[in-house]
């Protein structure tokens, strides 16, 4: 009952907008079969903002990942003060994402960014940089957003993972006389391959979906530029001079396949792999 209250009437509903033409004002005015979704491919704005999600998604999702191991290494080992800096690193996951994504316009801010001002001081760069204003620099001001906001949860599923490696696996690995890079190639990262498939899976579905960071950080840009399939969607259906939920729901269903599309590829790359390796 819960199952479908949650996740397949919406879905069914989803669908069938889709299908269907819709008034300025939402009114339903009649089903359009496939149109809505022959109207999308028309799209020009489509392919640009296709390829920004590519970018946003693989970005974030691979330097997270990078970024988190070596984070539940240097979390794993034992330091005067541990336990705090692992409560430290919930803070940005426990906020809300509005929030923190606002704390980041202001740290970008062209006049008085804390980032700007702390690049020009240190000569870094000659003079102020606008970060969510130059068409060079948006989508890597939002990837590092991005990355921020994803590195606790993360982190924190990769330091479960190491910290179930029993310690009599290494122990074997120091009698047989591995180095410290061979015991982590050959022991360590196969067996926190588990954990590694669940932080990239959940990571890629989260940040696919993630509306908050790219809708605040690039509110103030006109047209559809720096937009991802998820802002586009939502700008399509409200915000453009199209407003056109018949549209916009016809994006969605395609967005959750794209979703479902890419876990299930990278699900099968880690099966084969394993069992190509076995």
């Amino acid at each position: 009952m819960l199952i479908g209250a949650v996740v397949l009437f919406p879905a069914v509903e989803l669908v069938r907008a889709s299908l269907s033409r819709y008034s300025i004002t939402g009114l339903y005015q009649g089903a359009v079969g496939g149109r809505n979704y022959a109207r999308l491919l028309q799209q020009d704005a489509l392919g640009p903002v296709a390829l920004n999600t590519l970018t946003w998604v693989g970005a974030v999702v691979g330097l997270t990942l990078v970024i988190s191991l070596a984070l539940a290494q240097f979390l794993d080992l034992e330091f005067p003060g541990r336990r705090l800096v692992r409560w430290a690193l919930i803070v940005p996951w426990a906020a809300s994402l509005i929030m923190t994504s606002k704390l980041f316009v202001w740290i970008y801010d062209y006049y008085f960014g804390l980032l700007n001002r702390a690049l020009v001081a240190l000569h870094v760069v000659r003079g102020p940089i606008d970060w969510l204003g130059d068409d060079r620099t948006v989508m890597g001001a939002m990837i590092g957003v991005g990355v921020f906001v994803s590195l606790p949860f993360t982190t924190y599923v990769l330091l479960a993972g190491l910290q179930s490696i029993p310690g009599e696996v290494y122990e074997a690995a120091r009698v047989d006389g591995a180095s410290g890079w061979r015991t982590y190639w050959a022991v360590t990262l196969p067996l926190l391959r588990p954990a590694l498939v669940v932080a990239a899976v959940l990571n890629l579905i989260y940040v696919f979906n993630s509306f908050p960071i790219v809708w605040t950080l690039n509110d103030r840009n006109p047209g559809f530029g720096h937009d991802t399939l998820i802002t586009y969607m939502y700008k399509i259906a409200f915000k453009s001079a199209l407003r056109d939920v018949g549209l916009a729901a016809a994006l969605g269903v395609v967005n959750v396949l794209l979703t479902l599309a890419a876990v299930l590829v990278y699900l099968n790359t880690v099966r084969w792999r394993e069992s190509f390796e076995a």
